[in-house]
């Protein structure tokens, strides 16, 4: 059901199931899938693609002009998944000619009130960023992470996946999986262990990870000496593959 105050450009292409609330606007070059519902007074702007199944809720801006001051009009885009939850006054914005130009959000994430995406973001799945979470340009989130309130993310900062970060952290470095970070600025403080459980890691993932980590925090390796060591590890625990990507992919540094 669309709304008769909602104003929705001819060429935008909604499902025919979309629920559109008042006073909403939808403008050209966007689609919106089927089971999605817009609240009241929610601008999305395009060139956007959104999936299927997700809920925006009121005064939600999603798909508008980046904030970089070198943004000159450029075409640029924004995706998003299926089944997240836009809460009220996330804004979301699309990307850059200066990086893929496309913002990426994947599914089944929440974003609490006000909190903020910025261009050329990439988000992964089962993310939560909880209320007045910013994020900056150019960053890139794994699945499976949760940002605690007021937490700040610096432009090109890389958050691998399952990490958690706590209230009013302030991310400057790249963080690797599985961590539990806090503080301004951002430290590591062990590991991830109660979201581990909770998505089925076994009980020897979890005692290999917690080995990984003393491998990286506690035994005052240099990184590449620190991956050397992880690489035996891996080879009879494989979860430890995607902690070594993660830190090898870090253009910033990580988090120590």
């Amino acid at each position: 059901m669309i709304d008769s105050r909602a104003v929705i450009d001819p060429s935008a292409k909604l499902a025919s199931d979309v629920v559109v609330g008042p006073w909403t606007l939808i403008g050209p070059d966007v689609e919106i899938g089927a089971g999605t519902v817009i609240g009241p007074h929610v601008v999305i702007k395009g060139p956007t693609v959104i999936g299927e199944n997700n809920r925006i809720f009121q005064f939600a801006s999603v798909g508008e002009d980046c904030q970089d001051k070198k943004y000159a009009g450029e075409p640029t885009k924004l995706i998003v998944g299926d089944n997240n939850v836009i809460r009220e006054g996330v804004t979301i914005h699309r990307g850059t000619v200066q990086d893929a130009g496309v913002t990426i959000v994947g599914s089944d994430n929440l974003f609490m009130a006000y909190a903020h995406v910025a261009h050329d973001c990439v988000v992964g799945d089962n993310v939560i960023m909880a209320n007045n979470t910013a994020i900056a340009g150019h960053v890139h989130i794994g699945d499976w992470t949760i940002l605690g309130g007021f937490t700040a993310v610096h432009q090109f900062c890389r958050i691998g996946a399952h990490v958690m970060c706590g209230t009013s952290t302030v991310v400057l470095k790249d963080i690797p999986d599985y961590i539990m970070a806090n503080g301004n600025t951002a430290s590591p403080h062990g590991i991830n262990v109660e979201g581990l459980k909770r998505r089925g890691f076994s009980a020897d993932a979890i005692a290999n990870i917690r080995r990984a980590y003393k491998i990286i925090y506690r035994q005052k390796l240099t990184v590449a000496q620190a991956i050397t060591a992880l690489q035996a590890l891996a080879a009879t625990c494989p979860e430890i593959d995607s902690l070594i990507h993660s830190i090898e992919s870090s253009n910033r540094g990580i988090i120590r």
